[in-house]
């Protein structure tokens, strides 16, 4: 209780400056956390999403029926892959019903999945360039703080005549807290960046092969309607 107390009293003892650096420093923190834990959420719910969807794209029914339930369900549990097969598969049927070259065809559809998925992605990604500026500056505004404190505790100790241990700690000690909470910002940040960046290229990657596998499914519909139409 001792220790926490004088750790109060060295936090309300700071000067404005270092007041204002830690005050930024914990909104800094809040802010992480409140990314960190939606992040968390979303990216959590964007795989359970692609793994039911995967079962019931693998399950054996046709795209067309695959489709209209989608359309008919369609919810915040569908964004992800679903909607990838979805701008595929509407690209798909506007190509059938048209005399167009199957190469250009699927061409068309694989550009109108490539950019769902990107965008996609972008929707995913949100918020991690917030948990890396966090995590790489705010180390340094910290210091910064640490610095000011210190030159502060150096000046108020060169009024005095004499200096002792008792005089100088506390000052030194206020300046160190900027530090320590630049860190306590700055630490979580950068594991939750890193964390969410290997789990969005796993993401990726599990688009991009679904919809290579979705491609062959779809080229062999295009072509097989184009050898139709010639027969």
């Amino acid at each position: 209780m001792n220790g926490n107390m004088s750790i109060i009293q060295l936090l309300l003892q700071a000067s404005l400056l270092v007041k204002v650096i830690l005050a930024l420093l914990a909104a800094a923190s809040v802010l992480s956390w409140t990314v960190i834990l939606a992040k968390r959420s979303l990216l959590s719910r964007t795989e359970k999403a692609a793994a039911a969807f995967e079962n019931r794209f693998w399950s054996g029914g046709t795209l067309g029926d695959l489709y209209e339930n989608l359309r008919r369900g369609r919810d915040k549990s569908d964004e992800g892959l679903p909607q990838v097969f979805c701008a595929g598969y509407e690209e798909f049927t506007r190509q059938q019903g048209s005399r167009v070259d199957p190469d250009d065809a699927l061409a068309a559809v694989q550009r109108q999945m490539r950019v769902t998925q990107t965008r996609e992605i972008e929707r995913l990604e949100g918020g991690l360039s917030m948990l890396a500026t966090i995590g790489s500056t705010s180390p340094y505004v910290g210091l910064f703080g640490t610095v000011w404190g210190i030159m502060t505790a150096f000046i108020a100790i060169g009024n005095v005549k004499q200096a002792t241990l008792a005089s100088v700690a506390p000052g030194i000690a206020e300046a160190l807290i900027a530090t320590a909470f630049g860190l306590f910002a700055a630490i979580p940040a950068v594991i939750a960046y890193n964390f969410f960046t290997s789990r969005l290229d796993r993401i990726e990657t599990r688009f991009g092969t679904f919809a290579e596998e979705m491609t062959g499914i779809i080229e062999r519909g295009l072509r097989g309607a184009s050898g139709s139409r010639a027969a």
